[in-house]
């Protein structure tokens, strides 16, 4: 029985060239897609449906470390101090990267927005950043509702 081994290529760090050419595919038709999606003037997809506002709350959402977030009404009154806020921190640094970006004070108000068609949305008009909530799945979206309905 005679086994044949693959020569080594003579460069190892050398990338094989059908490899370079699949990418170079990959990009040229990426690049067709989305041109033809423009130019063609294509309805986006994924974009949330619009719809009237059912409530809304402004609340301020500052930081206090790796985990922790203090939930504030616009007055300065503590709704929620919570030293391991879960999925409110991870909004939290979300919303203040994109503050930080924009140059925008981190500790402005951000909206909670409840929408008639069942969307609930973190809105943070100053710096135009923006998640539903919804999407993150429904114990995420819960601790949003409970801000919403707490005085």
């Amino acid at each position: 029985m005679s086994v044949t081994y693959a020569r080594p290529s003579e460069d190892p760090d050398k990338i094989p060239t059908p490899l370079l050419r699949a990418i170079l595919a990959l990009v040229l038709a990426s690049v067709a897609l989305v041109a033809y999606s423009v130019y063609s003037g294509r309805d986006h997809v994924g974009v949330p449906q619009a719809a009237d506002v059912v409530q809304e709350r402004a609340i301020i959402l500052q930081g206090g470390g790796a985990q922790a977030v203090t939930v504030l009404a616009t007055d300065g009154t503590v709704l929620m101090d919570l030293p391991h806020g879960g999925f409110i921190t991870v909004i939290q640094n979300a919303m203040e990267r994109a503050r930080l970006t924009a140059g925008v004070d981190k500790l402005l108000p951000v909206r909670i927005v409840k929408y008639a068609n069942g969307r609930l949305s973190a809105v943070d008009d100053y710096s135009g950043w923006s998640a539903e909530l919804g999407a993150f799945g429904s114990d995420n979206r819960a601790a949003f509702e409970r801000l919403m309905s707490q005085n």
